[in-house]
């Protein structure tokens, strides 16, 4: 077994000498100081390759497999700390809370960003929050750090176990907005394609034989010169799925500084897309249908593109029901 490290993270690789045995218990067996759920996560995370391919906990071992596992710097153990700043809260009731999450805002403590998270301003905000993991209490689900809008934050632990339980059987309805350079080769479609980490580069993901299953729709809603707005819903949830698969597809969503392309016909602020609409079920049973308007950083993108291509901006905030 060898350990080095690539850009923060420990790297452990090892060649399997043992044949017929689930993957998640010889790693946990020959690795003692990585518990099996914690390997499990890895796995699940596209941070274990096996022979260059991500892969399974239940995977079976083969003699001779080599295995690489890409090991993320430990987030700090100071004590989460309660860091008060306003939230933008568009629902509220004893069980839950949704916000719409501004961009450039992180949602939890991680490496490089050890305060100032969403999770901090929670904790002041409502301090009993459902714990369910000591570094993320009351999240259910993230969005990216340059990505805005709607998030759900459990208050109970019912309620965060209600919730978490939707997500993974797919029962939440989420719709983006986005922004995509040129168009999509139909009106409206389905991308069906795996997703995990890229082996050259471990901080981004991309369409990966052998990744995890992916499935995002998308529908146009307006053309805008070379760029087009789409309406996008992401049946699965896996890392930068929409923005991966927008890319694949050849219409990469506009501002996107790692899938992206470097010029714009406008200025873009950051990458353009939007969590909209979140429809789901709450905890006592009763449907919820939430939506956070576009913001006000966006309408200007969408501004600029109007009066460049003569195009009625009402037209289009007629399209998003605004």
């Amino acid at each position: 077994m060898v350990s080095s490290s690539v850009q923060d993270h420990q790297v452990i690789r090892l060649q399997i000498d043992r044949s017929g045995e689930r993957l998640d218990r010889y790693l946990a067996r020959v690795i003692p100081y990585l518990s099996r759920s914690r390997i499990q996560q890895l796995i699940r995370a596209s941070l274990v390759t096996v022979n260059g391919r991500p892969t399974k906990p239940g995977m079976l071992t083969e003699m001779g497999m080599q295995v690489t596992l890409y090991l993320p710097p430990s987030p700090s153990a100071t004590p989460l700390v309660a860091q008060p700043f306003p939230l933008d809260i568009v629902y509220e009731d004893e069980a839950l809370l949704v916000i719409s999450k501004p961009a450039g805002l992180v949602v939890h403590p991680g490496a490089g960003h050890l305060d100032g998270t969403l999770v901090n301003a929670l904790l002041a905000y409502c301090p009993t929050l459902a714990t369910g993991e000591s570094d993320r209490p009351g999240i259910v689900h993230r969005l990216d750090r340059d990505t805005s809008g709607l998030l759900i934050i459990a208050k109970t632990e019912g309620a965060l176990e209600h919730l978490r339980a939707q997500f993974k059987q797919r029962r939440v309805q989420k719709t983006y907005l986005a922004l995509v350079h040129g168009r999509p080769p139909a009106p409206q479609g389905v991308i069906e394609a795996p997703v995990g980490r890229d082996p050259q580069h471990r901080q981004r993901m991309t369409v990966l034989p052998g990744g995890r299953i992916a499935r995002t729709a998308y529908q146009q809603l307006a053309l805008l010169g070379d760029y087009t707005l789409l309406r996008i819903n992401p049946e699965t949830g896996r890392t930068h799925q929409i923005r991966v698969h927008l890319a694949w597809l050849g219409i990469p969503v506009a501002g996107d500084r790692i899938y992206g392309r470097r010029r714009e016909q406008v200025p873009m602020p950051r990458q353009f897309l939007h969590a909209w609409q979140l429809t789901f079920e709450h905890p006592s049973g009763v449907p919820l249908s939430l939506k956070a308007p576009l913001p006000a950083d966006l309408r200007v993108v969408l501004d600029a593109l109007a009066r460049r291509y003569d195009i009625q901006d009402k037209e289009i905030m007629q399209l998003l029901g605004e």
